[in-house]
């Protein structure tokens, strides 16, 4: 007996939309790919009013030490906002497309860039049915998801990052980067912070599977700067200089190494902030301000 087997959990027809704040819609929980063996991955769109015309989209990765974390939340300094960021976002005519990816307790590297390249393969391949501009994506993210953003902006038609998850044959390239306080060198990020690069605990460790330096290869595979190009989209860096979870110097470091290729870049400090700017609540309202615009600006909202 043949047993018919239902489609993908990402190929199913799209949720009806709920009523957001300022006349934005909400699809919360639309599964992006299905992967065997693992939950369906999923992603909460908040689309902007009705308009005439596609609209750009951004793809937001959440923070976490891609150990923690969900699509929901951007950390405390924005934790019960009304409205949420996102919705923010979406009144200024971007369309935001809240992600999970695989956790390293899920699965090691590269499985989290597999799934971020795999969210935006499907936005471009659904976004008729949204309303999405595919020629208008972006992707922003913030500590860990900043990381996994700043590979999508740079790591676009690499086979070995490109991964077989979900819909494939759509490009997963997208037309700017916003990465806040984000790791961009697996290899110094411990040294940055005074802590031992050889902890097998720490976060660079249960992402990569094994100590740093004991796997020299995938941690330069998995730091944003070894795939530095002049063709680089658009980036805007936000840091706090009082970072002690991801010093500074991750997206000084990047950001030297953007200009040296060629590229464009935008770098900010604040100098009193932490990470997830704790400590500095104007750095996180000025922060979401300046991801606005740059990416109404790189995306001709």
């Amino acid at each position: 007996m043949t047993v018919r087997l239902p489609p993908p959990a990402h190929e199913a027809p799209l949720p009806p939309a709920r009523a957001g704040a300022y006349g934005t819609r909400v699809l919360p929980g639309v599964p992006y790919a299905a992967i065997p063996g693992v939950r369906p991955l999923e992603l909460d769109l908040v689309l902007p009013p009705e308009t005439e015309g596609p609209v750009p989209c951004v793809v937001f990765l959440h923070g976490g030490g891609w150990r923690a974390g969900g699509r929901r939340s951007m950390g405390p300094a924005f934790e019960g906002a009304e409205p949420t960021p996102f919705e923010l976002v979406a009144r200024a005519g971007i369309a935001v497309a809240s992600a999970d990816y695989r956790l390293s307790g899920e699965a090691v590297w590269p499985a989290q860039v597999h799934d971020v390249k795999a969210a935006v393969r499907w936005l471009r391949a659904r976004g008729g049915d949204l309303g999405i501009d595919p020629d208008r994506i972006a992707a922003w993210g913030e500590s860990a998801g900043g990381h996994l953003a700043a590979l999508l902006g740079l790591t676009s038609g690499d086979p070995a990052l490109e991964g077989g998850v979900g819909v494939t044959g759509p490009s997963s390239a997208v037309a700017a980067v916003a990465a806040w306080y984000a790791p961009s060198d697996l290899r110094t990020v411990a040294a940055g912070i005074g802590a031992d690069p050889a902890d097998p605990a720490s976060r660079e460790a249960l992402l990569l599977g094994a100590p740093v330096p004991s796997v020299p290869d995938a941690a330069a595979q998995a730091s944003p700067v070894t795939h530095v190009s002049p063709g680089a989209p658009p980036f805007l860096l936000l840091h706090g200089r009082a970072d002690r979870l991801i010093a500074c110097a991750q997206s000084e470091r990047l950001s030297e190494e953007l200009r040296r290729a060629g590229a464009e870049v935008d770098l900010h400090v604040y100098d009193g902030a932490d990470h997830m700017w704790l400590g500095d609540p104007e750095a996180a309202r000025d922060a979401l301000d300046r991801t606005i615009a740059f990416l109404r600006d790189r995306l001709h909202a």
